[in-house]
């Protein structure tokens, strides 16, 4: 690729990084670095939900290298090369619009790159000033070797023409990407402000084993999920609860769940079966009762204490919608919103599942001190 066109893709992203940084430099708010990391957190969130838009109209590969568009910096110049491939496939991956919503996906990664460059060189800085746990730079600095691994995917993603076990990876990365930005903001916030300890530490040591086990029985789903779309396994059952008129349908596991091949093949390269695509659906679609029972416990114990009550209820709320999602994602065909609206519900429960999480861990260890060191202040921002 010409170094010109490496240097405007720069320009693009510094562009999008600009207008987030201008909000938190004017904004009222005295605590700029934390309210940094809130800011990229939502457009963290924001990139995962416009990145299953991407993939669920099939514009994935809408430009077909990387990090450009035909060599250029944005379709408008690649404009001679999209037309020619529309017109030979005029439904193929290929066209004005997906070459357009793949771009805009890449310009929103590129602009959180910056501004997780940005966070980490504030970090370090304020750190070496300051020495105040809110800086500690570890954290910042695992963002930004994170995001890189995260680039390099999005890349193969797109060299590898969507190989289904990278595309997975590729989500399950964003949705780290997310828990981590928001475990950093839930650092920032008690930090400032420190929770009321809570007299019931049997209760909370117990909540804290169910909030890890909750987190990691979510990330399960969530790769089954993405094994789902990037398999275009949405619509193998398509009706609900039985499988093509059965509980237990016919099922190819062997090569439904064999991780290594292209899209639509085996790993011999013969075409996929549908019964392997009903194996994929038919997991996750079960695999989301014991989501559903793991959930639904943690945020019922986490309601039961006064200080995680609100984030209990929130769970539960996500859980529900995103149970409604899921079975309307398939009662009614596949409809490109709820599908969309079930890819956010994902996120949304790693944002609430880690804010449980983190929430439970300050909270332990704040109720764990002694009445005196409960009192003072923690070592923050003063």
């Amino acid at each position: 690729m010409h170094p010109s066109t490496l240097f405007q893709l720069a320009l693009m992203g510094l562009f999008v990084a600009s207008i987030p940084l201008t909000m938190v430099w004017l904004s009222s708010d005295a605590n700029k670095y934390r309210k940094l990391v809130w800011v990229m957190a939502f457009l963290t969130f924001d990139l995962i939900v416009f990145g299953g838009f991407t993939r669920l109209t099939d514009s994935g590969l809408g430009c077909p290298d990387w990090p450009g568009c035909y060599g250029a910096a944005n379709p408008f110049i690649a404009h001679e090369q999209i037309a020619a491939a529309e017109a030979l496939m005029p439904t193929g991956p290929v066209t004005k619009v997906k070459a357009w919503i793949e771009m805009i996906h890449r310009y929103l990664a590129m602009g959180i790159g910056v501004l997780i460059m940005a966070l980490m060189f504030q970090s370090i800085r304020q750190w070496r000033k300051t020495k105040l746990d809110a800086f500690k730079p570890a954290m910042p600095v695992a963002l930004f070797l994170f995001v890189c691994v995260q680039g390099a995917f999005g890349a193969w993603t797109v060299t590898l023409k969507l190989q289904p076990v990278i595309v997975t990876i590729h989500l399950l990365l964003g949705m780290a990407l997310l828990a981590m930005l928001v475990w950093l903001g839930g650092r920032e916030d008690y930090l400032m402000k420190p929770p009321a300890p809570s007299r019931d530490l049997a209760r909370l040591r117990s909540l804290r084993t169910l909030a890890l086990v909750a987190a990691a029985v979510l990330v399960v789903q969530i790769a089954l999920g993405g094994w789902v779309s990037t398999n275009y396994a949405t619509l193998a059952c398509d009706e609900f609860p039985l499988c093509d008129g059965q509980f237990i349908p016919e099922m190819d596991f062997e090569h439904g769940f064999t991780l290594w091949r292209e899209l639509g093949k085996t790993a011999a390269g013969h075409y996929l079966q549908f019964s392997a695509l009903v194996a994929i659906h038919w997991v996750h679609r079960n695999f989301a009762v014991v989501v559903t029972l793991v959930l639904g416990l943690a945020a019922w114990r986490a309601m039961r204490q006064p200080q995680l009550r609100k984030t209990g209820k929130l769970i539960a709320a996500i859980l529900l919608a995103q149970l409604f999602t899921g079975v309307a994602t398939v009662f009614f065909d596949f409809p490109l919103a709820i599908a969309v609206l079930h890819n956010a519900g994902a996120a949304l429960l790693v944002l609430t599942v880690t804010m449980l999480n983190y929430k439970v861990k300050y909270l332990l260890e704040v109720s764990q001190r002694t009445p005196a060191n409960a009192d003072a202040p923690a070592n923050s921002y003063r």
